[in-house]
């Protein structure tokens, strides 16, 4: 079930997405990732729990991923700033940084994975043109995509490390359009956040369709006025729906 308008306009032709925990389930591949790697090292008992571990790889990690977007630091220079951080927390440091991420990134592979929903919704939407967009590097995504067999899919992947601006800045989705061959009122875009994905794709004069999957938006006010689904297998649905006029005006 849809929440939120219940019409997209039949201009739409193309459909942007959102990577991680979007199409790909960033966020179980990283719990178990880190979870596998501590225990390699033998270093999980030194956490009052995994829960705890897993908190506080996830706070650093955000931390040090928020200067990256900022462009205060490079992308393999917050990888190192994650490690250093997070082995402070227990008072252990490493040599090389760099050699100890490669070897979560190892733990992270053996759990990547496809949303169950991707490939049917994708196959529903065949007569879109489809492409991506994401905060992060275009090698490591072009690589991870590459991995799970979903970068031929798409048409096109725009990534923030590229053009020098990251979500929700409008010129990121005017990017990603470009990259379609699209107009923005012809573009849907897809991701899992709110104000990231959603608001900034309206903002920015695409249509936009928040994917909510551990149900954030359930009662709340803010962001009534985006299309919400629990599910991509509700999404073939939203868009055959027609007449949703016109994206907001930018302002």
């Amino acid at each position: 079930m849809v929440d939120g308008f219940d019409r997209i306009s039949e201009d739409v032709r193309g459909v942007l997405w959102d990577i991680d925990d979007t199409l790909f389930d960033y966020s179980g591949a990283e719990r178990a990732g880190i979870l596998e790697h501590l225990a390699e090292l033998d270093l999980l008992g030194e956490f009052a729990s995994p829960e705890q571990a897993q908190a506080w790889w996830t706070a650093d990690v955000e931390a040090a991923y928020g200067r990256f977007l900022a462009g205060e630091i490079g992308f393999q220079e917050q990888r190192r700033i994650r490690v250093e951080a997070f082995l402070a927390r227990i008072g252990r440091a490493t040599p090389d940084p760099d050699e100890w991420f490669a070897r979560y990134l190892d733990a992270f592979a053996r759990h990547r994975r496809v949303f169950d929903d991707v490939i049917p919704a994708l196959d529903a939407l065949g007569g879109y043109r489809h492409g991506l967009l994401s905060n992060s590097s275009s090698r490591y995504q072009e690589d991870k995509l590459a991995a799970i067999g979903l970068r031929g899919r798409f048409v096109s992947l725009v990534c923030s490390d590229e053009i020098g601006f990251a979500k929700p800045a409008p010129e990121a989705f005017l990017a990603g359009c470009a990259a379609l061959g699209l107009a923005p009122e012809h573009v849907v875009y897809v991701g899992d956040r709110l104000t990231t994905d959603a608001e900034g794709a309206l903002a920015a004069g695409l249509h936009a369709v928040w994917l909510d999957r551990n149900g954030a938006g359930d009662g709340l006010r803010e962001g009534a006025d985006v299309p919400r689904v629990r599910t991509l297998a509700d999404l073939p649905e939203l868009l055959r729906l027609i007449d949703f006029g016109a994206p907001p005006t930018i302002r």
